[in-house]
């Protein structure tokens, strides 16, 4: 069953001679519990595609439907719901609140949906992300991987449709970025989760399902690596 359908997706910045397409008629299908890497040089279009199935940035064309929900038939009111219950995000550069402390960067995206905390899925978390210990520390007392590590258990924790990664491994080194891999992945076998991740490192292309690669704003490759695990 597909979860996103993205049909002729067009992106464009500016006007007239400084017009950039930055999207230019994207289309593709993501089953439910697929794990897929977004590949292409800078400048491609991949954060934008990322940005705009997360709800974060309108496309100029086109359609995304998210559990057959058109995403941008919806007001900014709506939008905004959507992205704290359909879409967990995770960014490079963590965008942890600094005058939080662990637990309460994870579940930001639930109070801000007065929604009561789910305490058991939470001490799942901490656990799973090996940060029971650290729950109360401030962001500038953890290291980059630790940090990355909340980011990850802020977007799991509302239990979203898809988690979107924008290179979630750019600032740390091989072995931190493999254990945030190896986490997104546990979290695609756990909890069912549809991932979709960009990055620019080929190794860890090639630990998901499918790598979609894209160039001037246009897929030019989408290839199945490994059959889904059941």
């Amino acid at each position: 069953m597909a979860i996103i359908k993205v049909e002729n997706l067009t992106k464009i910045y500016g006007s007239g001679s400084n017009e950039v397409r930055a999207l230019d008629g994207v289309s593709f299908s993501v089953e439910k519990g697929e794990f897929i890497a977004i590949i292409g040089p800078s400048g491609s279009g991949k954060s934008t595609l990322l940005h705009i199935l997360g709800g974060v940035d309108r496309p100029t064309d086109g359609k995304v439907y998210v559990n057959d929900q058109d995403v941008y038939a919806q007001n900014e009111d709506q939008l905004a719901v959507f992205r704290r219950r359909q879409v967990g995000l995770i960014y490079q550069f963590y965008n942890l609140i600094p005058v939080l402390n662990v637990v309460e960067n994870i579940t930001l995206p639930v109070l801000m949906d007065d929604s009561p905390v789910n305490e058991e899925r939470l001490a799942e978390l901490l656990k799973t992300l090996g940060l029971t210990k650290k729950k109360n520390k401030l962001p500038n007392q953890l290291s980059g991987g630790q940090q990355q590590r909340v980011s990850i258990g802020r977007a799991l924790m509302n239990a979203p449709a898809v988690v979107l990664a924008d290179e979630p491994t750019g600032n740390l080194d091989s072995k931190n970025s493999q254990e945030i891999v190896e986490l997104l992945k546990l979290s695609n076998r756990n909890y069912g989760q549809t991932i979709i991740i960009i990055t620019h490192d080929e190794s860890i292309a090639l630990q998901a399902d499918r790598i979609i690669a894209i160039e001037d704003g246009r897929i030019v490759r989408d290839d199945r690596v490994r059959g889904r695990q059941s």
